[in-house]
């Protein structure tokens, strides 16, 4: 990716995942920016359902290089924390937005903290787009 200004998503295979990387193509797009997916593993799970398998990453690269956008696909493979990673990247040179997807979740649910997308909000030097997956109706 060159030095221009960038949107950093973060991207896990999920109807938040896919949320996050449509309105990052989106906001890519109105500024003029190019776009930097970023996926991760936890260190401590021998099994992550956030980890995009290669028919995801697939996925993603046919969908951006159809759509012409300028991307960067990176995997950060037995990281350290989601959130500590994202936030690591966001810190770097020409990231002016990072999006991020959100679950659904009950009231109860909501009080709890230590929520990657929590401290991705309220971690982050540059604003943070918080979408989430369209509810079927």
């Amino acid at each position: 990716m060159s030095a221009r200004m960038t949107v950093l998503v973060g991207y896990v295979p999920s109807p938040e995942g896919e949320a996050a990387l449509r309105a990052g193509i989106d906001e890519a797009r109105r500024r003029g920016e190019g776009l930097l997916v970023v996926n991760t593993s936890r260190a401590d799970a021998t099994v992550d359902p956030g980890f995009a398998q290669e028919p995801d990453l697939d996925h993603v690269r046919a969908d951006l290089g159809a759509l012409g956008i300028d991307f960067d696909l990176r995997q950060v493979l037995g990281g350290g924390d989601p959130a500590e990673e994202i936030l690591h990247l966001a810190e770097g040179p020409g990231v002016s937005l990072v999006v991020i997807g959100l679950r659904r979740r009950s009231p109860v649910g909501k009080l709890l903290l230590g929520s990657t997308a929590q401290r991705i909000l309220l971690g982050a030097d540059c604003p943070v787009l918080a979408v989430k997956a369209a509810v079927d109706a």
